[in-house]
């Protein structure tokens, strides 16, 4: 048996993971799926205070008081920052690391230095009268949807989920200074189909920094994959545990 813990990205909480979770449960493993400060049961605690350090935090709080070992971690966009911030501080946890369609850090950088559009949200939001906070991408037509979701029936519950999303949260760096986060093992799950102009993807090096290949998979979706896709995401994450 397995542990995954799935981290959901930015705007989002974590019942996205409710077409995926019951499929790992009754593969036998365990899984949590939480939602970040400011998301879902904690929405009370959204705040311009809030950002990447409190995810993080989070992550490390979830996994240290449940005394979870051998983590299978997963995050989604945003919280390929997340997880990163976390693993840096409890790497003897973490089994892992799964990037599905995210972010992924080097030491000292922050969701704009990954991905630059961002800070075109940040601006957006300066002009506006709540300055800390960034409300959710807008829905576009088809191909690309709301995130990747295109399903009227699925983008309607996905409305339900959205929230608007702190700028600390883009602006506060990763801490990657830790030489035992640099052996755990990544994977890189890309979502290929639907990617929204000015969205871009840094090229997966072909060496992981634990020395081994770079291990990248693909599915044929649009970016919330877990609710698209979510057998086929499974099946790929079974392939870890």
């Amino acid at each position: 048996m397995s542990t995954y813990v799935l981290v959901h990205g930015a705007w989002h909480n974590g019942r996205c993971w409710e077409r995926v979770v019951p499929l790992l449960t009754s593969a036998g493993h365990q899984v949590a799926a939480p939602s970040l400060t400011g998301y879902g049961d904690k929405a009370h605690l959204l705040g311009p205070e809030v950002g990447l350090d409190t995810h993080a935090d989070d992550i490390v709080k979830l996994i240290t008081e449940n005394d979870l070992t051998d983590v299978i971690l997963v995050g989604h966009s945003y919280a390929g920052l997340v997880i990163s911030s976390a693993a840096n501080r409890i790497p003897e946890r973490i089994a892992h690391l799964v990037y599905l369609d995210a972010m992924v850090p080097e030491h000292g950088e922050s969701a704009v230095d990954v991905q630059p559009m961002t800070q075109a949200l940040i601006d957006r939001a300066a002009q506006s009268g709540t300055a800390w906070r960034i409300p959710p991408m807008p829905e576009l037509p088809p191909p690309l949807g709301l995130f990747g979701v295109t399903d009227p029936a699925d983008a309607a519950w996905l409305r339900t989920m959205l929230s608007d999303q702190p700028v600390l949260c883009l602006q506060q760096p990763v801490r990657l200074d830790n030489p035992a986060t640099h052996a755990i093992p990544r994977t890189h799950i890309h979502c290929v189909a639907g990617v929204p102009e000015g969205i871009t993807r840094r090229p997966v090096p072909a060496t992981q920094p634990n020395g081994s290949p770079a291990q990248v998979w693909e599915l044929p979706t649009g970016h919330d994959c877990m609710i698209t896709m979510p057998s086929e995401l499974t099946e790929l994450l079974l392939k870890l545990g």
